[in-house]
């Protein structure tokens, strides 16, 4: 390694407008720095997230998501029946005359 290239490393306080307070390595000449936002109080790894939605896509993919689950089940419900033995044949149809066509 050359000599007097490499910055030097020491221990550097990082403190969150939270309160929260974490030490790491930094070649940072501050002794002390100060963030906006860190793992203890963001949204996302705090389970505070929001969704935006100002569309109704939400609404709208869990409506189709439900409709596909009873479909599925109304399926499944039907499969079973059959093994079971418990469907019913549809009823025939009855015959209609058949109508005769005018002759001119």
């Amino acid at each position: 390694m050359k000599k007097n290239i490499h910055p030097q490393y020491h221990a550097t306080v990082f403190s969150c407008a939270c309160g929260a307070k974490y030490m790491a390595g930094s070649t940072m000449k501050d002794e002390e720095v100060k963030t906006e936002i860190c793992s203890a109080c963001h949204p996302f790894y705090t389970g505070k997230q929001k969704l935006m939605d100002t569309s109704g896509r939400v609404d709208k993919f869990m409506a189709k998501v439900k409709k596909a689950q009873d479909a599925a089940e109304k399926k499944v419900q039907k499969v079973e029946e059959k093994k079971e033995g418990k469907t019913v044949k549809p009823a025939a149809k009855k015959a209609t005359p058949k109508k005769k066509a005018a002759k001119k």
